[in-house]
């Protein structure tokens, strides 16, 4: 384990491990600095890879003993098998994808299950911002409208159509503001929404 690493997960990312059985083969696309993974691996046994672009984070993958290839998600999936793994988690990411229905389709051909997260746009404080002429700016988009890698936006409903339009199962879904969980009205009270999804 790397100097100073944490030994708890953040709200989001704890509720993901939650998801994943002791023993199994993850795929973490878009793995940052394999903070899941180190501790799936340390926690449950699990035998995971990650899949990252930056350099940066791919150094601090290594580091932590994480097994990591460095590639763009947009060039999909091809790497590998169908059924290779059982569980193949997006954490974050969908919205900077272009791709967005190519990745979630290669995600369930390589995996049993899917795990994704993403902020969600239907959170209220982002409609009163549109409403005084604003595009939003939050603690889960901190970022202006001319520099943000955001770029598919989507509230809770719009994922849930579209997972049904790809014939994706949703098995559990968790949303959260921060570090609580919201379980009432949480299309509206919520900044991120996390879906766990069978292919087929």
């Amino acid at each position: 384990m790397i100097a100073g690493a944490r030994t708890e997960l953040r709200a989001d990312l704890a509720r993901i491990a939650s998801w994943i059985n002791p023993g199994s083969r993850v795929l973490d696309l878009g793995c940052g600095d394999g903070e899941l993974l180190a501790w799936l691996r340390d926690q449950r046994q699990v035998r995971g890879a990650g899949v990252e672009i930056d350099d940066h984070y791919v150094i601090a993958c290594v580091r932590r003993g994480v097994d990591v290839i460095q590639q763009n998600l947009e060039d999909g999936l091809a790497l590998f098998d169908a059924g290779q793994f059982d569980t193949v988690v997006l954490s974050q990411t969908l919205q900077s994808m272009h791709r967005s229905e190519h990745i979630l389709r290669e995600m369930a051909r390589v995996a049993r299950y899917g795990v994704v997260s993403f902020p969600n746009f239907g959170y209220w404080p982002h409609g009163w911002s549109i409403l005084r002429g604003r595009m939003p700016v939050t603690g889960q988009m901190p970022y202006e409208w001319y520099n943000t890698p955001n770029i598919h936006l989507c509230t809770l409903r719009d994922f849930e159509d579209l997972a049904a339009k790809l014939g994706l199962r949703i098995l559990q879904r968790a949303t959260f503001n921060d570090d609580r969980e919201v379980k009432l009205l949480p299309g509206w009270r919520s900044t991120l929404a996390v879906y766990r999804f069978a292919a087929g």
